[in-house]
C-alpha cells in the first residue's frame, strides 16, 4: 500500500479529487488532498501566495504522510496548474516523496513559467474567454456558467453541477515564476504523465509538447476531459496506482 498527496489545479480545491480519493482509499491506500493556502482568500492573502510557499506546504504534507506510513512510498500528484507546485516541491525536498504524477498538468522544464508556456501554446478562445482578473490582477476568477464545457464536457452533469459553484479565486503570481529544476534533485524522481485526449483546457497538443520539453516520464493515455477525477475516476485511480514505485 502507498500514500498519495493530490494537488488540485487552478480555481479548484482538494475536494475535486473526492471520487478518485475514495477509490484509492477503498483499495487500501492513504490519501491527502489539501487545498492550497490562499485559494479564494482576500486580496492581501492571495497577493502573499508564492509558488515556493505552495511547494513547501505540499512537501510538508508528503513528509507527514511518509512518517505516518512508516516509510511506505508516497506518490505526489498534481492536476493542471498543480504540476507547477509538485515540481517545486520535488526540487526543494526530493526525499519527501517517491514519485511524481502529472494529471494533464504543467510539466514544464527548468527556466520556464506557466505564463511563458501560455505564449508558446497560443490562444485557446474557449478557455481564455472564461477567465477574468480580480483585485487589480492579483487573482483570477472563472465564469462558472460556461466553465463546464471547458473543464468537464464529458463528465456526469450532476457531478459537474455540484463542482462548479465551489470554484474560487486563483492567485496569479505562481503562474509568473520560472521553475528552477536540477537533475540531482527533481531529476531523481520517477515521473508519470497522465495525458487526457479530450482536454479543452490544456489541449492534448500542449500536453504532448510538455512531454517533449521534459522527456523521461512514463505516459498513460486516458480518453478524458480536463477533469478525469470526474469523467474517468477508475482509470485515473489505476494510473495513479501504476505510479507507485516497485
Amino acid at each position: 500500500m502507498a500514500g498519495f498527496v493530490l494537488i488540485h489545479g487552478s480555481w479548484h480545491g482538494g475536494w475535486c479529487f473526492d471520487p478518485v480519493a475514495q477509490l484509492l482509499r477503498e483499495r487500501g491506500h492513504t490519501v491527502l488532498a489539501p487545498t492550497l493556502p490562499g485559494m479564494g482568500g482576500t486580496a492581501e492573502e492571495m497577493a502573499a501566495v508564492t509558488l515556493d510557499g505552495w511547494g513547501e506546504f505540499v512537501a510538508q504534507h508528503c513528509r507527514d504522510l511518509k512518517a505516518q506510513l512508516g516509510g511506505a512510498p508516497v506518490v505526489l500528484a498534481g492536476h493542471s496548474r498543480g504540476g507547477l507546485v509538485i515540481s517545486t516541491a520535488a526540487q526543494a525536498h526530493p526525499a519527501a516523496m517517491d514519485a511524481l504524477v502529472y494529471i494533464c498538468a504543467m510539466m514544464l522544464p527548468s527556466g520556464m513559467s506557466r505564463a511563458e508556456f501560455k505564449q508558446i501554446e497560443g490562444p485557446n478562445p474557449a478557455f481564455d474567454g472564461i477567465i477574468s482578473p480580480v483585485h487589480g490582477g492579483v487573482a483570477t476568477v472563472i465564469d462558472v456558467a460556461n466553465a463546464g464545457a471547458v473543464f468537464a464536457q464529458i463528465s456526469s452533469p450532476d457531478l459537474v453541477a455540484a463542482v462548479l459553484p465551489r470554484l474560487q479565486a486563483e492567485p496569479h503570481a505562481p503562474r509568473l515564476q520560472k521553475l528552477q529544476l536540477t537533475p540531482d534533485r527533481y531529476g531523481t524522481l520517477a515521473r508519470t504523465y497522465i495525458e487526457c485526449t479530450l482536454d479543452r483546457t490544456i489541449p492534448i497538443d500542449s500536453q504532448r509538447k510538455m512531454q517533449r520539453y521534459s522527456p523521461g516520464a512514463k505516459v498513460v493515455t486516458l480518453e478524458a476531459d480536463h477533469s478525469p477525477y470526474l469523467s474517468t475516476p477508475v482509470q485515473l485511480a489505476d494510473a495513479l496506482e501504476g505510479a507507485i514505485p516497485g
